[in-house]
């Protein structure tokens, strides 16, 4: 009788003064024990340690040597017609790339979260298979579909159209290695959204694409802009795939990346070279910001 009076008052205490009756180690301790300060000293000790050396130290020789000769030589080196040809080629190849892969990333999360079909998971894996696969081989693969000895190289040259050694086969290339990021951001957005909202409003005579532009979308939005952003980035530092496909030809098929290591490599312009990889991290900067701005967003989480 007395522990149950006991249990029964420490019940009625208000929640701020009972008392925490939670398992104990042996000597009184709770076995929720905060890690040792030391030990989270060190382990933070560590991390900075090793993304200084991976990312910082790198970073910081890139923007030294960027800006070392001077501010009139950096702008020199950007400014350059065949940087800027670069540059534009490298943009232009990023927007087409993430305008296609946005569409078919949407389409193929919707395809494998709203849908149940025989090899779904197969088709799953597949669109993560960039991720695993080098860019190089990549390249060669698209060498021997389109090139000019290749399965497909043959009838299109017939029509006049080239692939490789050309603009469509780099953005081909580009789509390839950034294909997942765009579906791997919106799937688990998809998911926990479920399709409750869609039933209902289809039910209520509403079209596919009505459910789509009301319903959807604004339930993905920022998962999809994180994806773009991701994508963006991606596409802007390809360099294996492209460098296959392309013929690397300067003026023609070079784009910043490739136009990096050609003055490294062949001009021997290291000044200028660190200057075009400035822009190019500072691309992945503003990137990384976003992408962050938007994972802060309540609506953003997954």
């Amino acid at each position: 009788m007395a522990e149950a009076e006991t249990s029964s008052a420490v019940l009625d205490r208000p929640d701020d003064q009972r008392v925490d009756t939670g398992p104990r180690l042996s000597g009184g301790v709770n076995s929720r024990v905060r890690r040792p300060k030391t030990l989270r000293l060190v382990l933070r000790i560590v991390v900075i340690v090793y993304l200084g050396i991976l990312v910082l130290v790198p970073l910081a020789i890139v923007i030294w040597r960027a800006f070392a000769p001077g501010l009139s030589e950096f702008f020199a080196a950007i400014s350059d017609p065949q940087a800027v040809h670069a540059f534009a080629l490298t943009g232009e190849i990023a927007g087409i790339s993430v305008i296609l892969n946005t569409i078919f990333g949407v389409g193929m999360a919707l395809l494998l979260v709203r849908y149940r079909f025989p090899g779904r998971r197969i088709l799953s894996a597949l669109v993560g298979l960039p991720v695993a696969v080098s860019p190089i081989v990549v390249g060669l693969a698209l060498i021997l579909v389109y090139g000019s000895t290749g399965w497909l190289g043959g009838p299109l040259a017939s029509a006049g159209i080239q692939i490789i050694m050309s603009v469509p086969g780099m953005v081909l290339a580009t789509m390839f290695v950034s294909l997942p990021l765009v579906t791997r951001a919106v799937v688990p957005v998809l998911e926990q959204l479920g399709n409750e909202q869609e039933q209902a409003a289809a039910s209520l005579g509403a079209r596919a694409w009505t459910q789509f532009w009301r319903i959807t979308l604004p339930g993905i939005r920022y998962a999809l802009a994180t994806g773009v952003v991701l994508s963006l980035a991606r596409c802007i530092g390809e360099f294996g795939a492209v460098l296959v496909v392309s013929g690397n030809i300067q003026g023609l098929t070079e784009t910043a990346t490739l136009r990096i290591d050609n003055l490294f490599e062949t001009s021997m312009q290291p000044d200028a070279a660190y200057a075009i990889t400035f822009v190019l991290v500072l691309a992945a900067l503003v990137s990384i910001v976003v992408t962050a701005l938007l994972k802060r967003n309540p609506g953003g989480k997954s």
